[in-house]
């Protein structure tokens, strides 16, 4: 019955609402109840690179700016949304994961009050966990797709720094991660594919593979991928190609 109400309050609604915005052929509106809010399916983390909140917060409320992300989290874990979570916010640009290339159309965006050259407060961080388990308890997110802002645009960006504990979120079920030692990597492994199998655009192999150390490696600031990454690169993607759909 509360169904059956709640159905026909959504139709009243609207239609009593102002007909929709379009240019093309005139079209009678019939509105119907048979539609789903858009739903989720990546957190994209990143780092502001400002120096305070306020700052932050001044560019992605700009409408001049053109930016904007469905939260920040201060360095004191205060939490601020700026965009409603079914909305679609501004904040991964050009960017692909896998086969989706329009990830703002797909995901949350979180930005980190952090100038990219410091560790990340620990209030901050515990507000991003609960934050992320309240996410992932709406929309049931896989946790391969927690990721950050330079593995989706590998060529354009490099936040969240190294600083960022990926390790602590993977334990939270937020993101992929293997433990080392990992099992050897065959001599001929492919990098690419293995990249690519991941998630990476390894459209430029270079700035993919720059992505991979910043997340997996951050202590590895070697321009090379070591016998250790490979072993890692293989244990992800073993992982990633397991993933829960």
């Amino acid at each position: 019955m509360r169904l059956e109400l709640a159905a026909a309050l959504l139709i009243a609604l609207a239609a009593c609402a102002p007909l929709p915005e379009r240019v093309g052929s005139p079209a009678q509106w019939r509105p119907s109840s048979n539609f789903d809010e858009r739903r989720p399916n990546f957190v994209i983390i990143h780092d502001t690179t400002n120096d305070t909140a306020e700052r932050a917060l001044r560019t992605l409320t700009d409408p001049l700016r053109e930016v904007s992300a469905h939260y920040l989290i201060g360095r004191d874990g205060a939490l601020y949304q700026l965009v409603d979570e079914r909305a679609r916010a501004w904040h991964a640009g050009v960017s692909q994961w896998g086969a989706t290339t329009d990830l703002n159309s797909s995901s949350i965006g979180i930005e980190l009050d952090n100038n990219g050259d410091e560790p990340f407060a620990e209030p901050q961080i515990a507000a991003l966990l609960k934050l992320l388990a309240e996410i992932n308890g709406r929309y049931h997110i896989p946790a391969a797709n927690f990721i950050g802002h330079s593995d989706v645009a590998p060529r354009r960006k490099v936040d969240p720094s190294g600083y960022f504990p990926w390790k602590r979120l993977a334990a939270q079920g937020f993101g992929l991660w293997c433990d080392q030692p990992a099992a050897d990597a065959p001599p001929a492994t492919d990098v690419p594919l293995a990249l690519k199998s991941i998630g990476y655009d390894v459209a430029d192999i270079g700035a993919a593979t720059a992505a991979f150390k910043r997340h997996f490696a951050p202590d590895d600031f070697s321009s090379e991928l070591t016998a250790e990454n490979l072993s890692l690169l293989r244990c992800l993607s073993a992982k990633s190609m397991n993933r829960e759909p």
